[in-house]
């Protein structure tokens, strides 16, 4: 068969299922201009195929399923480019309230006993491993684990008590009332 009979028998089966492609496509989209282009797409992607097309057992799935991944592509297309109003602004110009209790915690710190302070400057706020800890306190690690999490559970307790910290239902920080710093008062 050679490519001009393939025409006929891709115009026999693209007037038979023409109306129904475009019925769907426009129920999918809600948008007939586009509808329309892509039923096009269609008709070329058919048309390229051509003595194939001829040959196939089922020209209706077969056009139905080309529909189908030519709206797939374009829907994809749509939402890798969706455009964004000019007015648009960011919701959340204010930083995390987790991250803003950094300010509360120079103080805090400095009402800590200096061995809780110590821990939690050595181990949290510097990065030291416990092991480490450990060794240049010359205490095991279990002990040096023991007391790095007791100062983290003080710690915790003045930031509750002093920031007025409080928890969202996921635990996480949701606000706090951040402190003035002391006046006059050196570390």
């Amino acid at each position: 068969m050679n490519e001009s009979a393939a025409v006929p028998c891709l115009l026999t089966a693209w007037h038979a299922h023409e109306h129904a492609l475009r019925g769907w496509l426009v129920h999918q989209l809600h948008d007939k201009a586009l509808a329309e282009d892509l039923l096009q797409d269609v008709f070329l992607k058919a048309l390229r195929q051509g003595q194939h097309f001829c040959t196939l057992e089922n020209p209706r799935a077969w056009l139905f399923a080309v529909a189908r991944n030519t709206l797939s592509d374009q829907l994809r297309r749509q939402h890798d480019s969706i455009e964004l109003p000019d007015d648009l602004q960011l919701e959340h110009d204010e930083p995390a309230a987790v991250d803003s209790l950094a300010q509360c915690l120079p103080r805090v710190l400095g009402e800590l006993s200096p061995a809780d302070r110590d821990a939690i400057t050595c181990c949290d706020i510097e990065g030291m491993s416990q092991a480490d800890y450990a060794a240049r306190l010359g205490i095991s690690l279990p002990g040096a684990k023991s007391r790095v999490q007791r100062a983290r559970q003080r710690l915790r307790r003045q930031l509750a008590s002093a920031c007025k910290v409080q928890l969202d239902e996921a635990g996480k920080v949701c606000c706090f009332t951040p402190r003035p710093p002391l006046e006059g008062r050196h570390r």
